[in-house]
């Protein structure tokens, strides 16, 4: 998990990049397009292309519409903001996970548990700051916007992963972003600049990595020990801002941060003493 944090966050930074100097919905047109031909590769050697087109088509579309619109606005949420400030927003994202599961996988949820998700949100405020001078801005709104996104993503992959393999949940996922990101944004498409080749590949070989790793991650270890790492991220994000921008965090994003990371701890621990208790 360590490594697909590492991994994610530099494809983060070269999206952030790229924003500077294309629409957002081609930034993740860009993401889909670069990755797809080792996506390709990867799903050919694991042998998983003769039953790929047996799959359930509306909730591979429906990932895909979501993952297209979550690129899309967190590329225009980096737009104005760091990548510390990005992510201390989209950490909510655990938070509202457990919140949808309610709704859409009819899981019972304690007062505990929906006090540390008020608690997550109230982090996010802090960070937002909806005061006169706060950064209530339409940057910080999107980056809202894409954490809601992944988390209804997540939940339609619990459905769709009960009866599809992973690798045609990744192609699937990468045909559609492609596809349906690149027509998109082909309207206001701007002629890709001969000195971001190397940003492109940049951005499909750690999009890729930090795919297989997360997917391995899940796959070899419990997913409560296994989450709270993401948060290694905010890490991540700190340097590589500190490195190219030359910018911190204020203490309102440390101290929102530290109020949403730690609830979302919380959650995925009182999940894993939840499931022991279920099945001893």
């Amino acid at each position: 998990m360590l490594i697909a944090v590492a991994m994610f966050s530099l494809m983060d930074t070269v999206m952030k990049l790229l924003s500077a100097h294309y629409p957002a919905l081609q930034v993740a047109a860009m993401r889909g397009l670069s990755s797809l031909p080792l996506v390709l590769a990867y799903v050919g050697w694991r042998g998983a292309f003769v039953s790929a087109l047996q799959v359930r088509w509306p909730l591979h579309l429906l990932r895909a519409a979501l993952s297209i619109t979550m690129l899309g606005l967190f590329a225009f949420g980096l737009r104005n903001l760091s990548l510390a400030e990005a992510y201390s927003i989209f950490f909510i994202a655990p938070a509202l996970i457990t919140a949808l599961s309610v709704v859409f996988l009819k899981e019972s949820v304690n007062l505990a548990r929906w006090i540390a998700i008020a608690v997550g949100l109230g982090g996010v405020l802090v960070v937002l700051r909806p005061s006169g001078e706060g950064m209530l801005t339409l940057g910080g709104l999107a980056v809202l916007g894409a954490a809601l996104c992944y988390a209804v993503s997540a939940i339609t992959t619990r459905i769709v992963g009960r009866t599809d393999r992973s690798e045609h949940m990744v192609l699937w996922l990468m045909v559609f972003l492609a596809i349906g990101a690149t027509t998109l944004a082909a309207p206001n498409w701007v002629a890709v600049r001969s000195a971001d080749v190397w940003l492109l590949c940049g951005l499909s070989l750690s999009g890729f990595l930090g795919q297989l790793a997360v997917t391995e991650a899940f796959n070899s270890g419990e997913a409560s020990r296994v989450a709270p790492f993401e948060y290694s991220g905010l890490a991540w994000g700190v340097a590589l801002d500190w490195i190219l921008w030359r910018t911190l965090p204020d203490q309102y994003t440390l101290v929102g941060a530290a109020i949403i990371i730690g609830s979302g701890i919380y959650l995925v621990r009182h999940e894993r003493a939840h499931a022991q208790a279920e099945h001893p």
